[in-house]
C-alpha cells in the first residue's frame, strides 16, 4: 500500500486507536474519534463522561510526544478486504482557545454530528504525521 492510498483511507475511517506511551515505558492505546488536514490528524477531550480530566493519553504526550494511530477495517466474512493504516508522528496538546484548535474542532464537528451539537471544550491533540504505513488483503 502506497503512503497515499493509507492516507486516503485513514481519511475515510470514522475512528482510529491512538497509542501513546508514558514516562515509565508503559504503552496505553483508547479510541479516537479525528479530523485530518493534509498530515495532521485532530481529536479533542470531548464531553463523554471520563473519570478524571487528568487524562493518560495527555500525560504520555507530555513525556513522550512520539505517537500511533492505527485505523483498520475487520470483514469476518472476507478476509480479502481486511485492511490497516498505521499514521506515525509527533503529538502537540493544543489549548481549546487557541486558533490552530478552533480550526480542529470545526473539522470534527463536519466529520461527528454530536459535535455539531456539543462542541468538545477540552484540549485538542494534534498528531503531526510524517509516516504512513499499511497493509491490504488482495482484493481492497
Amino acid at each position: 500500500m502506497t503512503a497515499d492510498e493509507a492516507r486516503g483511507r485513514f481519511a475515510a475511517a470514522r475512528v482510529a486507536r491512538l497509542a501513546t506511551v508514558g514516562a515509565d515505558g508503559r504503552p496505553h492505546v483508547v479510541p479516537v474519534v479525528f479530523a485530518l488536514a493534509g498530515d495532521t490528524a485532530y481529536h479533542a477531550v470531548d464531553h463523554k463522561p471520563k473519570r478524571t480530566r487528568a487524562l493518560r493519553r495527555l500525560a504520555n504526550i507530555a513525556a513522550n510526544p512520539r505517537v500511533s494511530l492505527l485505523a483498520d477495517e475487520y470483514d469476518d466474512a472476507d478476509w480479502e478486504r481486511l485492511w490497516w493504516v498505521r499514521a506515525d508522528g509527533s503529538a502537540r496538546i493544543l489549548e481549546p482557545e487557541r486558533d490552530e484548535a478552533l480550526r480542529a474542532i470545526d473539522l470534527l464537528a463536519e466529520r461527528y454530528a454530536q459535535y455539531r451539537a456539543h462542541r468538545p471544550a477540552g484540549p485538542v491533540v494534534a498528531v503531526d504525521v510524517d509516516h504512513w504505513s499499511g497493509w491490504r488483503g488482495a482484493t481492497t
